[in-house]
């Protein structure tokens, strides 16, 4: 285990705790927001369990997740429109419960959190299958084709499953505002993964004959 790396990521690992809570608590005007706790519980718990097997049973692939210097010009514009989604639905959503604007019944906020639970398990599974996962659009040197497990099902199942993630988060927070704001998701993921698969086609051999034999970019049987 490296050393460097052990820093590397518990650095982000903090600095995601410290973002998210700032978002999450500043606009709900204090700590008593028992959503946001639970959102940031069901997020960074699982992340710190992933965080230490990755660490000593594939370091490699935790060092290629966090590389996030994304060199597309199309992506850059698709990782900001992320960001700004995640900075304006936190904020809404902490400033709903502290005024009080919608209310989610505690069932649906169940349901969601299970939902989330779920996606994490199936986003875990695609960091198991597939080494060659980035956060970033590139194709690296003996980079192969994963064609098995999940991702015979769909060409993307981290993207699907980050669907279902980011798009139970708002009802977790317990805010039919902040949802509104993540309805964009589905919108940006689609352009990120049609400038994705030009860039795969392009540079990673047998993609093109991975679309032919996988034909659903992110929900079987529908698209």
């Amino acid at each position: 285990m490296s050393t460097k790396l052990f820093f590397q990521a518990l650095a982000k690992f903090i600095s995601g705790i410290l973002i998210v809570g700032l978002l999450l608590f500043i606009p709900a005007g204090g700590f008593n927001y028992f959503n946001g706790w639970l959102l940031m519980g069901l997020l960074f718990i699982p992340m710190f369990i992933i965080g230490i097997i990755m660490m000593f049973k594939n370091p490699t692939l935790l060092k290629r997740r966090l590389n996030a210097k994304e060199n597309e010009k199309d992506q850059k514009k698709v990782i900001l429109y992320s960001g700004l989604m995640f900075l304006v639905g936190f904020v809404l959503a902490g400033l709903d419960y502290r005024f009080n604007i919608t209310k989610v019944p505690n069932t649906v906020v169940i349901i969601a959190s299970i939902i989330f639970i779920i996606s994490y398990i199936l986003y875990a599974e695609v960091l198991r299958e597939n080494e060659f996962l980035l956060r970033t659009i590139a194709v690296e040197k003996n980079q192969k084709i994963v064609d098995t497990g999940l991702y015979g099902v769909v060409r993307h199942p981290m993207y699907a499953a980050t669907l279902l993630l980011f798009m139970s988060m708002p009802l977790i927070l317990g805010s039919y505002v902040s949802s509104a704001i993540f309805l964009l998701y589905p919108f940006i993921i689609i352009k990120r993964i049609s400038n994705e698969e030009k860039v795969l086609v392009k540079e990673l051999v047998g993609y093109a004959e991975y679309k032919c034999k996988v034909k659903c970019k992110l929900i079987p049987y529908i698209y």
